[in-house]
Order: structure tokens, then sequence, then C-alpha cells
């Protein structure tokens, strides 16, 4: 009998808000980072999360989905307490080192990327903070992966992400005063939701 695989050592969940859908072009507006356990059990106070706007001039181009649904978002980005993009890798790899104990040699034992559709966060990600990258393992947790599988094999209903009550059903550790939806941190949250509402209702087999 094989030997059982090693559980990952924690998640890293991660979300950005973007210019464009265009991620050769993007540019970064938000960063949200919070970390669980594989249990989805937090591993520091929700007052740790980060939630960071990203300075952008007045220059930069936005796609008419972010300039409709997104003032808001971009008036903070504007503001002067937004943070230039090119600090945001030092404070986001101290944050990973301080909380997962990295680097770690053994790619193994590193953190795992978590959050819906974290391929393109991965993208922006390893084109902006090449060092937090680093800290984390190759592989990714896109619970998007999880929703098609729930959709197209079991048939499920859908978990209305924009439900707080629901989030916070399923993530009972959300902080609700902290979330506003079409926002970064709001999605790295109702993505941990999302998951454990997956595995509620779902039997893993071996």
């Amino acid at each position: 009998m094989a030997p059982a695989k090693k559980a990952s050592s924690a998640y890293v969940w991660f979300d950005t808000e973007f210019t464009s859908l265009d991620l050769d072009e993007a540019r970064l507006l938000q960063v949200s980072v919070m970390l669980t356990d594989k249990d989805l059990r937090r591993l520091t106070p929700s007052e740790d999360d980060l939630n960071l706007y990203v300075r952008v001039d007045e220059e930069t181009p936005l796609s008419p989905w972010v300039q409709k649904h997104l003032p808001d978002l971009v008036k903070k980005c504007r503001s002067r307490s937004a943070v230039p993009v090119d600090e945001l890798d030092g404070k986001l790899t101290a944050w990973v080192d301080r909380w997962c104990g990295t680097p770690i040699k053994t790619i193994q034992k590193r953190p795992l990327m978590a959050g819906n559709s974290v391929h393109n966060d991965w993208i922006l990600a390893r084109k902006f903070f090449p060092e937090f990258v680093s800290r984390l393992h190759y592989r990714l947790l896109d619970v998007s992966t999880l929703k098609v599988q729930w959709f197209d094999a079991a048939g499920g209903a859908e978990f209305d992400k924009q439900d707080a009550k629901l989030v916070k059903k399923y993530f009972p550790e959300a902080d609700l005063r902290r979330l506003r939806q079409h926002d970064a941190y709001y999605d790295i949250v109702a993505s941990a939701a999302e998951l454990a509402y997956y595995r509620a209702h779902t039997t893993f087999t071996v």
C-alpha cells in the first residue's frame, strides 16, 4: 500500500482586481491575501489580512467594465493611501514569511495559492511579485475548477457568493464588517466559503 501523501501546509488565499482582461497589458488595482490551514481555519486574525490598493495615475487605461463597475476602487487607487506597485512584492513577501515561516527550500512544504480563477492572479503575481511567488508551491487551488465539476458532474445548486450571510455560514470566521462586493478582499473570503460549501456537499473517495 502506497504511503499517504502529506496534506498541504497552508492555503494563501489571493485575489487581485486589475485594469483589463488582457493580462499582458493589465495593471493592478487591488491585492488581497488571507491565510488558512487545509481545514479552512484561519491561521491569522482577520485584522492581519492584507487588503492593499495599488496606486495608478490618471493616464492609466481602464477597461469599460472597470470604469462602470469599480469607480470607488479607482478613486482609492488614485488617492494618497494607495501603495506603489513596486513596494507590494516586499509587503507580500514579508507577510507570507511572517505567517508561514518561509522561505521553505522543499517545494512540497510550501503553501498553495488559492482562490477563484486564481490562474489569472498567478500570472499577474509572477509578473509583479516574483519574490512572493517564490515562497509558494507550484500547484494552485482553483475553486473554479470545483465549480465546473459541481455543475457538470454533480448537477449541484450554485453557491451564491454575493449572499454575505451564506458566506458567513460556510466561513464563520468571515468579518462581515470588512466585506464589500466587487472587491478583492470579499472575493478571497467568499472563495474560502465556496470551497467549504463544496466540501460539505461532496464525499471525497480514493
